[in-house]
């Protein structure tokens, strides 16, 4: 009877250790594992992002973005270079451009705009935090996304099946001290860029304005198929986020350069995120919010767009212990079920955005 027991056990082993492998990924499953990084900005004609995005089995999306740092037409032009050169690894989102918004026609001409930019493959369209932050109408009160003269352009979006992505507002911290901010980055960021740190601006909307605007936003809209940029500018509490996404089924968020707001609050509460992530499984989505400019390096942008994907997979696929440049102290690793990470780094996207799987 002894001697049976020794080969009982190590099939018990073996099974444990196979149910285990089935259940969660390893770091080994990082390369040939399928992922879509869907928040991204190639600004450049150089093939870095998308080598780099082949060798760790990345899928792109494309955000181009009516920001003053790069105008929407170079955006445009560099985007149908990349979706040209590799249409089987990158897709994009277009924008809009709020010159002229006082004009009686401004509506038909960006909607114009957008038929040529879906004709052209666009998935949908990227709304940011000039409408609300930095952008004013001929009387000098600032254009909130609630506005109903965006009423005809987003009824265009619904009615074409196209999603909006939209970065609606800010992290929290930026309306608070720079030593009350709960992240690293946040800090420089905001440091570095004082027109849009709104703690040194109180004429400007609150962020609680920003919110609400939104909110009031996707009441009008239910049919909009709409993805909150940066955890829908509640990253600093997951039990708002879900409140949010309680009461509009059709909101999903992505995670792009608010992962650390997540590992900040599983520092406190890890348990919290992860049941977090585990309920609400088919409203997050990755992405990353890097990309490329003209100046950039090729080898330096792979090695960062290598470093940032590597560490976050395994922030929600392992159980590791991690430190992050973003956040002060140790957290650990989520270790999602391998159906969770998929649908988050994958099924998500394909689904929001109407990616043919």
């Amino acid at each position: 009877m002894k001697k049976r027991k020794v080969p009982i056990l190590f099939s018990l082993i073996l099974l444990i250790g196979s149910s285990c492998s089935e259940k969660y990924y390893t770091e080994a499953d990082f390369p040939k594992t399928k992922k879509i990084d869907a928040h991204i900005h190639i600004r450049s004609t150089n093939d870095a992002v998308y080598d780099q995005a082949r060798q760790d089995s990345f899928l792109l999306i494309n955000v181009n973005v009516a920001n003053s740092d790069s105008s929407l037409q170079d955006q445009e032009k560099y985007t149908d270079f990349q979706v040209t050169d590799h249409p089987e690894q990158i897709f994009f989102l277009d924008a809009f451009s709020m010159k002229n918004w006082d004009s009686p026609d401004w509506a038909a001409v960006t909607i114009e705009h957008l038929r040529e930019s879906f004709a052209k493959g666009a998935l949908g369209i990227k709304v940011w935090k000039n409408i609300g932050m930095v952008d004013k109408d001929k009387y000098g009160k600032f254009i909130m996304i609630d506005d109903p003269r965006f009423d005809p352009v987003i009824q265009f979006v619904i009615d074409q099946h196209k999603t909006v992505l939209g970065h609606i507002g800010e992290p929290r911290d930026c309306w608070l001290p720079l030593d009350q901010m709960t992240v690293n980055n946040d800090r420089e960021y905001y440091k570095s860029n004082p027109m849009y740190y709104m703690h040194l601006h109180p004429d400007y909307p609150s962020y609680q304005q920003l919110i609400d605007a939104r909110d009031r936003f996707l009441a009008h809209h239910p049919d909009l198929r709409f993805v909150g940029a940066h955890l829908g500018s509640l990253e600093y509490d997951v039990d708002s986020l879900s409140k949010r996404l309680d009461s509009y089924p059709n909101m999903a968020v992505d995670v792009a350069e608010r992962v650390c707001h997540l590992e900040y609050q599983s520092k406190i509460n890890r348990e919290k995120i992860r049941d977090f992530l585990i309920k609400y499984q088919d409203r997050i989505i990755y992405g990353s919010d890097l990309g490329m400019r003209p100046d950039n390096e090729p080898a330096q942008t792979r090695a960062r767009l290598h470093k940032r994907w590597l560490e976050e997979w395994l922030y929600f696929a392992s159980d590791k212990k991690m430190v992050s440049e973003e956040v002060t102290g140790e957290f650990q690793g989520l270790k999602l079920p391998k159906t969770v990470v998929d649908k988050i780094y994958y099924k998500n996207a394909a689904k929001w955005y109407g990616i043919k799987e």
